[in-house]
């Protein structure tokens, strides 16, 4: 069933454009993380992104520690040794804590949702949350007032990203826009409650005074972008929301832009000054590290590192 697929050997290899032979080693020296369905092997897409990240920084003199923050409304608990903590999912977050980490600074990551980052940030789980969260009327600032409510915080650009629909090579059901999503021949695949993409699904059928319930394929909970943008290549559905970036590296789909998305950092305003915080900005301006973003197709940076907005 499309909620329970995950990436197989073949896909990861793929995605790296290496052999099968090569992802079992890599398993084998537990250089990437996987689990197992029976005798199958299989990963998440934070597995691929975090050996993707790894990989590009093998230089780094101490690993970036990953953090449990949990993803409810928990009393807070210690949270140990880093003295900055990035929530988010987007593998330029963890190149960001490996820039952080060769400047001496000890950076943790965590891979909270925006919903769930925002709400760590407001319990002082995280200092640092990534959100891309889409309220009908702009990006991120309604989430940054409800979910940390009554404190003062900024958002930093990261950048600015194509979202769009999912459709198979060719366009077969001949897909264009939001509308779209009103028609009886048209399916769909979806992300948990929270995720960016379900927020935004939500916010265009309440615009169009649709009901979820009538929505084909509603139901159909995906783990992540990749694996959306995989099934539809595959037939299970006709559409799905998501980002450009990923539906360059999937054969079989096409992607129909929509809107600009922006991705930012939020933080605590009372943080700006603090030495984590502004060494964090000094990387993001750094050449070296725009130079790397430089590589991600489908993303625009003219904005990362500035303060874009203060809440």
């Amino acid at each position: 069933m499309a909620q329970n697929k995950s990436l197989s050997t073949q896909e990861v290899a793929d995605i790296l454009h290496v052999s099968k032979s090569t992802i079992y080693d890599l398993i084998r020296r537990g250089e990437i993380n996987s689990y197992k369905i029976g005798r199958k092997v299989r990963f998440t897409q934070d597995d691929v992104d975090a050996y993707i990240a790894r990989s590009r920084h093998e230089h780094s003199t101490q690993p970036v520690k990953t953090v449990d923050t949990g993803s409810t409304l928990l009393t807070p608990t210690n949270l140990g040794a880093p003295e900055l903590i990035i929530s988010g999912q987007d593998v330029v977050l963890d190149i960001l804590a490996n820039y952080l980490q060769q400047e001496g600074l000890s950076a943790g990551r965590t891979y909270l949702s925006s919903f769930e980052g925002l709400l760590a940030l407001y319990q002082d789980k995280v200092d640092v949350a990534a959100c891309h969260l889409y309220d009908g009327s702009g990006y991120n600032a309604g989430f940054v007032r409800s979910l940390v409510p009554g404190i003062p915080a900024v958002l930093v650009n990261v950048s600015y990203r194509s979202v769009g629909f999912y459709v198979r090579r060719g366009n077969p059901k001949g897909i264009h826009g939001w509308e779209d999503l009103a028609r009886r021949d048209v399916s769909i695949l979806n992300r948990r409650p929270g995720s960016s993409s379900r927020i935004l699904l939500d916010v265009q059928l309440k615009r169009l005074g649709l009901a979820a319930s009538n929505i084909r394929g509603y139901d159909k909970i995906m783990r992540s972008h990749l694996t959306m943008a995989a099934a539809i290549a595959e037939g299970e559905a006709d559409l799905a929301i998501g980002t450009e970036r990923i539906s360059r590296q999937m054969d079989g789909i096409d992607f129909i832009p929509l809107m600009e998305e922006r991705y930012d950092l939020a933080l605590k305003k009372e943080r700006l000054d603090s030495p984590p915080v502004q060494k964090l900005l000094l990387v993001m301006h750094q050449p070296a590290f725009r130079r790397e973003l430089s590589r991600f197709s489908g993303n625009d940076y003219r904005d990362s590192g500035k303060i874009i907005q203060e809440v």
